[in-house]
């Protein structure tokens, strides 16, 4: 991975602001001038939506709350919230992290859930009925937050977490008293993972009952390493976009554009907007050392390094208080499967109950399919009160 820098060639532009996304047209997503006075979790507006496509016998909304950027600052977040016409009061609600790796704004949930572009279709639509129909109530946030900051990985946990905030203090909703879990995979699994563990010092308050997550990148240092660092990769544009994501959060801390090589440039350039098929395309057999001035990778930044490492899971000592049903495939070639190991026996040892399901899968995008059944099962039976099970 890379980071981001402070000045652009010539004319004093700042580089935060020619890395960030194009802002959306939609003045929905703007940020109020008086964010400050907001609250963490705070309602700022509510609107209400036609049922994206996939979904029948809902109603659906969308909820502006203010939230906390990675530099600890106030910023407004946008959550889709999908309440089944047959819920009880109080009944369920599920924090949905989809998977999103990208960097432009359009590639969130709350746009691709109507999206006519099969590139950006929320393929899990048809498995979210199976417990949408069972009464859950569904919010789904836009987890990369306003910058679409795919890489800082701890936003996404405080975004989802103040997502949780927001709909319990939606009436329309009617899940003030609800209880709660969490599921995602991949990039939407590491911000349900993220959110799990902060919770017991971010968000003490919610009632929490489980959370499920699958293919989690829990180190991204040993990730980028494994994506192209050195030597070319096939996926080398996922450790890119999630450079530049992490720009956005930390432009102080690492210097990107400091770094780039003309051939990083023009990638820089052409990523701003990226949804994943753009990104894979863009980054495509390319590693970190030719996109880097001299070949010197920012990794060699003590500062930068040490940013990746506090969105690295891994490295976070918090640990979850509610049980956790974690899955991946054991041959994944896109995560790195030996942090996933040491995380769970951190947990383990610290007296979490986790259960961990091998796929029997080759790869990290059939994992995913093959997990998300099972893992709603799961939350299902801590909703219903059932024991949780272990295999620590």
């Amino acid at each position: 991975m890379l980071g981001a820098g402070l000045v652009v060639g010539t004319g004093g532009a700042h580089a935060e602001n020619v890395a960030l996304p194009t802002p959306l047209p939609d003045n929905f997503y703007a940020q109020p001038a008086n964010i400050a006075k907001y609250k963490p979790g705070q309602i700022i507006r509510v609107r209400g939506r036609a049922n994206p496509p996939a979904f029948f016998d809902v109603r659906t909304y969308q909820i502006k709350f203010r939230s906390t950027d990675s530099q600890g600052k106030p910023i407004a977040a946008v959550t889709t919230v999908l309440v089944p016409n047959n819920k009880r009061p109080n009944g369920p609600l599920l924090s949905f992290e989809h998977i999103v790796n990208a960097v432009g704004l359009e590639c969130a949930p709350s746009q691709a859930l109507w999206t006519q572009d099969p590139n950006l279709t929320i393929r899990e639509a048809p498995a979210l009925n199976v417990v949408l129909r069972q009464g859950w109530t569904i919010a789904i946030p836009d987890h990369l937050g306003p910058r679409s900051s795919y890489g800082a990985a701890k936003l996404g946990g405080q975004i989802t977490l103040d997502n949780i905030r927001a709909v319990q203090a939606f009436r329309t909703a009617n899940v003030a008293h609800s209880r709660v879990a969490l599921a995602g995979y991949s990039g939407g699994g590491m911000a349900a993972a993220w959110a799990a563990a902060l919770a017991p010092k971010y968000a003490p308050e919610l009632k929490l009952v489980g959370a499920a997550y699958g293919g989690v990148p829990m180190n991204l240092i040993k990730m980028a390493e494994g994506l192209g660092y050195t030597n070319p990769h096939p996926a080398f544009g996922l450790a890119f976009a999630a450079a530049i994501g992490l720009s956005r959060e930390y432009p102080q801390q690492i210097p990107m554009l400091k770094y780039l090589s003309p051939l990083g440039w023009r990638m820089f350039s052409e990523m701003r907007n990226a949804c994943t098929n753009d990104i894979l395309r863009i980054g495509a057999a390319h590693s970190a050392k030719q996109v880097a001035t001299g070949g010197k990778q920012v990794f060699e930044d003590k500062t930068a390094r040490r940013v990746v490492e506090e969105n690295s899971l891994s490295w976070y000592p918090g640990v979850p208080r509610v049980p956790v049903f974690e899955w991946h495939s054991p041959t994944d070639v896109l995560i790195p499967v030996a942090s996933i190991d040491y995380t769970k026996r951190r947990y383990c040892s610290a007296g979490a109950r986790v259960q961990t399901l091998l796929t029997p899968s080759p790869d990290h995008l059939s994992a995913a399919v093959i997990g998300l059944l099972p893992a709603l099962q799961y939350l299902t039976d801590r909703f219903n009160g059932l024991p949780a099970p272990s295999n620590c």
